[in-house]
């Protein structure tokens, strides 16, 4: 099937040449039977035995653990397609990192749509990316989203999905969220390994037109339907939400929260109003789930890149405060602004990497304990801004690159449990985040400077991200 974000993927047809007229009438009519259901919709490629386990289960780093730690989230293109060379390479980084937890949506973002027909499944490309975590010792979480067109109003029929972006961001009609929790059954069934299942991806399709605010209530009917329907299979199974964006705003916006503001600017108090609804009417939860940027919805980095990055602890705490500190993940955490083809490529790598080093430190302070990097994989090519690695299009690729550094050496050094210390540092432009064993240290300026951190002088280049042992 095909590899998309919004892209369609191409159908199969096959049929078996067979010796004889008889027979091949036969053949056609079976072909029929089993093609074309009584409604005449094509299920051509897929299988009614969704639920049946795929390959060999894994025995998960985190099965019983609701914090996860550091990982990333695939995107359209990954690396569990391309040569074998590049593919094994980097699920054997991976697993010699001790693995990286890794998201993967049911839906789009390189998965297919999983049930075309209602009762009839597709978990070819899901498979492969389930493999891919599976091979890297990696713990796997799926984020269920998005639906099936049948269920949003659109058509049944494999090639019928439409995948375009405001297809894919619908929401399932609430006359069809007891068969989204029944697909959700399917899943945890059909990968009895993955333990954590988020619910939703951002409230895609929950905007109540006519009040101006989000459907907090129908996302949470749909959450509470999964949740109880999840925990049936397996009471181990670990559930979380709400899967808000942490949108803020000028702090002047008519929209703005007057309790949650910083220099950053302050949260849209719409957002404010859908998480409380959902903290209060929830059926339950195992963690919370929350995503967002640094910078406003106007792509303003208030007062500038790095200091924008003090959101991402304010939201964390004040997430944390309502919710009786569950553990807490951001999904997904931005801090440079997309242009209009959501491309991020308007800065070196050094001050990518330096202003993302900034940005997990701030959710650490948070105390957030779980966060994914969305990965701008690229399908080929040598050019591959903000990447973990590089394409695995041909035998040499998969060779990691600078964020992959930083995030694995991240999620090694500040994991769940990790003891943080406050340490010395004499620059305001330097910032630091510690434990017993080591300094993680930021230069924030464009330019060479020197610091005293923890009693020792380091000098560091412009924007360097430096590990001190202590």
């Amino acid at each position: 099937m095909g590899r998309h974000g919004w892209n369609s993927g191409a159908g199969r047809w096959r049929l078996t040449a067979l010796l004889g007229v008889g027979a091949a009438a036969l053949a056609l009519v079976v072909t029929l039977l089993n093609t074309l259901p009584g409604n005449g919709v094509d299920t051509d490629g897929t299988s009614r035995d969704g639920d049946k386990p795929h390959g060999t289960p894994a025995a998960t780093p985190d099965a019983r653990n609701p914090e996860v730690g550091w990982g990333f989230t695939h995107t359209e293109h990954s690396a569990d397609e391309g040569a074998s060379a590049a593919v094994k390479r980097v699920e054997g980084r991976l697993a010699d990192a001790g693995g990286l937890p890794q998201i993967q949506h049911v839906m789009g973002w390189g998965a297919d749509n999983p049930e075309p027909v209602r009762g009839r499944y597709d978990f070819e490309a899901m498979d492969r990316r389930i493999d891919f975590v599976r091979a890297s010792g990696s713990t796997p979480v799926v984020t269920l989203c998005c639906a099936p067109d049948w269920m949003k109003g659109g058509e049944a029929g494999v090639g019928n999905t439409d995948w375009s972006q405001a297809a894919l961001e619908t929401a399932p009609d609430p006359e069809h969220f007891d068969d989204y929790a029944a697909l959700a059954v399917t899943v945890a069934k059909r990968y009895p390994d993955v333990r954590h299942f988020i619910v939703w991806n951002e409230f895609k399709g929950f905007w109540n037109d006519a009040e101006a605010r989000w459907d907090y209530e129908g996302y949470t009917k749909l959450y509470n339907l999964v949740h109880r329907a999840l925990k049936k299979v397996n009471p181990q199974i670990m559930v979380g939400g709400p899967y808000l964006v942490m949108d803020s705003v000028d702090p002047r916006a008519e929209e703005a929260s007057t309790a949650l503001k910083g220099s950053w600017g302050a949260m849209d108090q719409r957002i404010v109003d859908a998480f409380e609804y959902w903290n209060e009417h929830k059926a339950g939860a195992d963690f919370v789930v929350v995503d967002g940027s640094s910078y406003t919805r106007d792509d303003e980095l208030l007062p500038d890149e790095f200091t924008a990055t003090d959101k991402f602890t304010a939201v964390s705490r004040w997430v944390r405060g309502r919710t009786g500190d569950l553990p807490l993940w951001w999904a997904e955490y931005y801090v440079e602004p997309a242009d209009g083809h959501d491309e991020r490529r308007g800065w070196s790598e050094a001050r990518r990497v330096a202003v993302q080093a900034a940005g997990m430190m701030a959710l650490a302070k948070g105390g957030a304990t779980s966060a994914f990097y969305w990965n701008p994989q690229k399908e080929n090519g040598t050019d591959c801004p903000g990447c973990l690695w590089t394409p695995t299009d041909t035998a040499k690729g998969g060779a990691k690159l600078p964020m992959y550094d930083l995030l694995s050496r991240f999620g090694e050094e500040f994991g769940p449990g990790a003891a943080y210390k406050t340490v010395s540092v004499d620059k305001p432009d330097v910032r630091v985040l510690a434990t017993d064993r080591v300094i993680l240290a930021v230069n924030t300026l464009d330019r060479q400077t020197v610091a005293k951190i923890d009693g020792r002088k380091v000098e560091l280049q412009a924007y360097e991200v430096r590990w001190l042992e202590r």
